[in-house]
């Protein structure tokens, strides 16, 4: 008998980043391809940032609560009750909101899109489209990672006003303040270091989003076990990119807007 040959961990791990650097490399050049699957473009971002706007404004509204009742008994024990609204908005909006918003749509996306080509991987869905002539990278993997693209950063910035305003009403709980000085008081502790280095970096926190959830189901295994394992992985993959990119993102905001 024929010795089973064993690949060493490490190989495994660069051959991993080949194949993503190649998928990579493919879906860019099929976003220049002729063809572009509007239709499909649009669908799935109905289905990624409609669907999710439920979920996103629940999670938003009860971090603005916790984080107001959590924050107020130290704040008044310094006498800065006053600076409530200001150290919300600003750590929300800067950290905060992006990155918990981010690890939803992870868990709700990311497993969703592997689950979905996986189970196309597995009842040869994908052979199908290739022997008919369709691009199913084109069809499948673009319009996906463009929608989450675009999507993600939408719901961030929804979620930051769901947020703030579950902080006003948690606010009015113990305290009394009027909407109109509470959103000055946040309207004056923003400013566009805080709001745009934020916004861009869910820029990428979609792109992984998209990008591992496709990888994942069309690089699974063909078995019906290879589904769950390829939505758990997109999951889990997907936050560790999430976390990555916002260790790089507060690196580079820190030495360029908070010298």
């Amino acid at each position: 008998m024929a010795e089973e040959i064993v690949v060493p961990g490490w190989k495994r791990w660069l051959e991993g980043i080949g194949d993503q650097v190649g998928f990579f490399v493919n879906f860019f050049k099929n976003i220049f391809t002729g063809g572009f699957e509007w239709s499909e473009f649009v669908r799935q971002c109905y289905e990624i940032g409609y669907r999710s706007i439920t979920l996103v404004g629940i999670t938003a509204f009860i971090m603005g609560v916790v984080l107001i009742l959590q924050l107020r008994p130290t704040l008044v024990n310094f006498g800065a009750a006053n600076m409530l609204p200001r150290t919300l908005s600003v750590s929300f909006i800067r950290e905060i909101g992006p990155v918990i918003i981010a690890i939803i749509c992870a868990g709700k996306i990311s497993s969703s899109i592997g689950a979905e080509l996986g189970s196309m991987k597995v009842t040869e869905q994908l052979d199908a489209m290739e022997v008919s002539g369709a691009n199913p990278v084109q069809y499948l993997v673009v319009t996906r990672i463009l929608a989450t693209t675009i999507m993600v950063p939408i719901l961030s910035v929804i979620g930051d006003a769901i947020g703030l305003a579950g902080g006003f009403l948690a606010l009015n709980i113990r305290d009394s303040m009027s909407f109109a000085l509470y959103f000055n008081k946040i309207v004056g502790a923003i400013d566009y270091a805080d709001f745009l280095p934020a916004l861009v970096k869910t820029i990428f926190f979609g792109f992984a989003i998209g990008f591992v959830g496709c990888y994942k189901g069309f690089t699974s295994n063909k078995g019906t076990a290879s589904v769950g394992v390829a939505a758990n992985s997109a999951v889990v993959t997907a936050s560790l990119w999430i976390f990555v990119i916002d260790a790089i993102a507060v690196q580079i905001t820190s030495l360029l807007f908070y010298k």
